[in-house]
């Protein structure tokens, strides 16, 4: 299963290579905005960096517009950044159309805002590269979004289907772990979940032992 850090903060993303398990980045306007990035044109050369720290790693970029005319220009002005940019896409009618003419004209998708089966049959019939079911907006409002990762990769499956699922909204290490026992093939997440991953009493406990154990030595 591939690894994506969900963050514009570059910081962050310097810090998730650095461990050696970051296969991507996605970012979406909000998290933008929260960088304090704004402007088309510091948008675009915020990607170039983000690029330029995960070297060969797929960079999911999102088009800020709704309707297909403009969803095309814009998506194609973010793929001409850098051959690692994947053009990320609403679920939407227009947003179909988009990723069927992003399709043809091979360059690569995210549709985004999945939150059912059928919304994600339907991207990877348009020839989405990535689908993104958001799995923490589903547990929200009292609907399980594990589930839905189980419900898409049984599609999936049933007609060898070639688009991966990627994990979103990811809220916790339940979630990431949940994901790779039903055979999501990438997660993004906040940093901070993927090093939760890290975390068990045991270890804690065993790293402090061989420290004490170690000083007895000297």
């Amino acid at each position: 299963m591939e690894f994506f850090v969900d963050t514009a903060n570059l910081a962050q993303i310097s810090e998730a290579a650095s461990m050696g398990i970051l296969d991507g980045v996605t970012t979406n306007p909000s998290l933008m905005a929260k960088e304090g990035i704004t402007g088309v044109e510091n948008i675009k050369a915020h990607y170039k960096k983000i690029c330029d720290l995960v070297p060969g790693g797929a960079i999911s970029a999102e088009v800020l517009s709704t309707e297909y005319s403009a969803m095309v220009e814009e998506g194609k002005e973010l793929a001409a950044l850098n051959p690692q940019i994947v053009v990320k896409v609403p679920i939407t009618s227009d947003g179909l159309r988009a990723i069927k003419t992003f399709t043809d004209m091979g360059i690569r998708t995210n549709c985004t805002l999945v939150f059912s089966a059928a919304q994600a049959l339907l991207a990877a019939k348009a020839g989405a590269t990535y689908v993104s079911p958001f799995l923490g907006r589903l547990d929200d409002i009292d609907a399980d979004g594990l589930e839905l990762i189980s419900q898409i990769r049984q599609v999936y499956d049933n007609y060898r289907i070639e688009t991966k699922i990627l994990g979103a909204s990811i809220r916790n290490v339940k979630h990431i772990m949940g994901c790779a026992m039903l055979g999501a093939d990438v997660v993004t997440a906040p940093l901070a979940s993927i090093k939760a991953m890290l975390n068990h009493p045991l270890t804690d406990s065993g790293l402090k032992k061989f420290v004490e154990d170690a000083r007895k030595m000297q």
